[in-house]
């Protein structure tokens, strides 16, 4: 079965297949929530990046296509506490209408999950966009969004506030669902980034902070 099949299977009946994957639904804004479909193919995966991972690189790895999803030789782990930040950039516009996350084993599956523009030193103070209370179970959990507030999104950060009393923090799958859109580009905008102004292309001061979120 092909790639493309395979995610298009995920779509289709969510997680109810035979590995015990299921559906929590959380947070939504009502029944009709129109179609939607794996988002793997639209995410920018050379710029994820990950904070606080104990291994560097390990974190883009548990952004998977749907027929890897329960390989749990590829995980990131927490390094220095049970935190972790994700910034997720997309090729495109996306209405995100789902994440699903897989942790574990254990008390180190990710017991809350928080989408904000954020960094270490500001995520605990923040209102969130949107908070989702995590259940801990070694399965996949397919967490809906606030589609309101999850319109026309091209970054996402998440963060990952604790876990269920583990010192570090397990994830070994992290997708997404939804609808995308392709960004058509503003000639003037086009001309304009010919001749771009360096200020206006600002390297971020320090790698403990993401500056991107929801946008």
């Amino acid at each position: 079965m092909s790639q493309c099949r395979e995610e298009n299977e995920s779509d289709r009946h969510g997680h109810g297949d035979n590995h015990g994957d299921h559906e929590h639904e959380h947070d939504h804004d009502g029944p009709d929530r129109g179609a939607e479909k794996s988002l793997f193919s639209q995410i920018n995966q050379e710029n994820v990046r990950c904070l606080n991972e104990s291994e560097p690189g390990a974190g883009k790895k548990v952004i998977k296509p749907w027929h890897e999803r329960n390989d749990t030789t590829k995980y990131v782990e927490s390094d220095a506490d049970e935190q972790l930040i994700f910034f997720i950039p997309f090729t495109g516009s996306v209405k995100l209408k789902s994440i699903l996350i897989k942790g574990g084993p254990g008390d180190s599956c990710p017991a809350k999950l928080k989408a904000q523009d954020i960094d270490f030193s500001t995520a605990e103070r923040i209102t969130p966009t949107q908070e989702w209370d995590l259940v801990q179970t070694g399965e996949i959990v397919e967490y809906q969004t606030k589609m309101t507030k999850m319109y026309n999104v091209r970054n996402l950060t998440l963060f990952i506030p604790d876990n269920y009393g583990d010192d570090l923090t397990r994830i070994s799958f992290l997708g997404f669902k939804g609808e995308w859109m392709a960004i058509r580009q503003d000639p003037i905008i086009t001309i304009y980034e010919a001749t771009a102004n360096p200020a206006d292309h600002k390297t971020p001061a320090g790698e403990d902070r993401i500056q991107h979120g929801i946008q």
